[in-house]
């Protein structure tokens, strides 16, 4: 374990919140080891091993040859002979999922899940008066190990962008505490590539334009961001300066079902798409059916390299009441979509036009299932 912090920090300045994110380390993966010892130590790449399958999620051994999540089987067994395929089990991962779940609960009602093995915790106010965010971090991750026998990196820091970034900074099991007064200065000194929403080709973009760090970025105004990165630009220039003023969501209304993916090599081919988006469906579908949730309009979203975003949608005449029906819609609008004019840097799937919202668990379709 990794600890970056020499007091606790306990006290917010007056207006800023305590937030936690805790990030499960290679959560598939991991669960395989776990229930699977001859695994253990071992490259692991959940997902299928055939001509088009597709990396789901990879173990820390195998990273360490390159493998990453999405990308086509053919290219991580190249890259690590090696490598053993397993076959995902999310009845599995939804459980443990579960029980974290319940973790994060005793400690406070501000839980915004962001996918099975990730979530924003907002502990400003603890239900066990521990007043310590940082405290309230390292037991979480205690129990975390031992109910689960799984390890979680946990970032704390007083607004969501910067906890996100301070999980990842000590993986896998970590814990990095960035406080009140330091967050400009940690975001600077990062790379741009480790801003959330930042790819390759967007952080290649960036280096042509002279931008490589958080500092390159934060001496930009907002204008040139702007003329340079569009829509993107706003979310940037604060990003550059640690500015986050989302608060953490627990029981926001729900209007769609849904979860997207960013990759983390872009994707062009359209057997790589078909493979990651059943993937996609099979995650979402559980989603709906956890919810018991009814909706008649299907939305694939893909975001190009250029950041540009386009989806596409169907309305069917009935909610749709079985997986079958929902994965043939968004299989669909993918054929619809294809040839693409560029490559995708993220998927999304969502079900929308609710009939029965179902339990008010995460909004829209901003679920990650990106699962490094």
């Amino acid at each position: 374990m990794t600890r970056d912090d020499d007091d606790d920090g306990d006290e917010a300045p007056q207006g800023l919140r305590k937030i936690i994110h805790v990030d499960m380390d290679a959560f598939f993966a991991s669960c395989e080891q776990r229930d699977h010892p001859e695994l253990r130590g071992k490259p692991v790449a959940v997902g299928g091993s055939g001509g088009r399958g597709v990396v789901a999620a990879a173990s820390y051994e195998a990273r360490k040859f390159g493998v990453r999540s999405a990308m086509p089987s053919v290219t991580a067994r190249r890259l690590c002979p090696d490598l053993i395929f397993v076959r995902h089990r999310f009845e599995v991962y939804k459980e443990v999922s579960a029980q974290i779940r319940a973790i994060f609960r005793d400690y406070t009602p501000h839980v915004e899940p962001l996918s099975l093995d990730e979530a924003y915790l907002d502990v400003t106010d603890d239900l066990k008066g521990i007043g310590s965010a940082t405290l309230i971090a390292e037991e979480i991750r205690r129990r975390i190990r031992e109910e689960t026998r799984l390890t979680a990196s946990a970032g704390v820091s007083y607004n969501k962008f910067l906890a996100k970034l301070a999980s990842d900074q000590n993986k896998p099991d970590g814990l990095c505490v960035i406080r009140p007064g330091e967050g400009a200065a940690f975001v600077q000194s990062l790379t741009v590539r480790r801003f959330h929403g930042v790819g390759p080709k967007g952080a290649e973009k960036m280096a042509r334009l002279g931008i490589e760090t958080g500092a390159d970025l934060a001496a930009k105004d907002l204008a040139w961001l702007r003329a340079h990165f569009g829509s993107m630009a706003d979310y940037l220039f604060r990003a550059a300066r640690g500015i986050d003023l989302r608060p953490v969501r627990a029981n926001r209304i729900r209007k769609s079902v849904g979860g997207e993916r960013t990759f983390s090599e872009d994707i062009s081919s359209g057997n790589a798409l078909r493979d990651t988006l059943e993937t996609i469906i099979d995650i979402v579908w559980e989603s709906i059916e956890r919810t018991r949730a009814r909706g008649r309009t299907v939305t694939l979203k893909m975001k190009y390299t250029d950041f540009q975003i386009v989806t596409r949608a169907k309305s069917l005449g009935a909610p749709v009441s079985d997986k079958a029906t929902f994965a043939a819609t968004a299989r669909a609008l993918l054929d619809e979509a294809l040839p693409l004019p560029l490559p995708i840097r993220l998927m999304g799937l969502t079900l929308s036009n609710l009939d029965q919202p179902g339990e008010a668990e995460r909004p829209k379709d901003t679920a990650q299932l990106s699962l490094l």
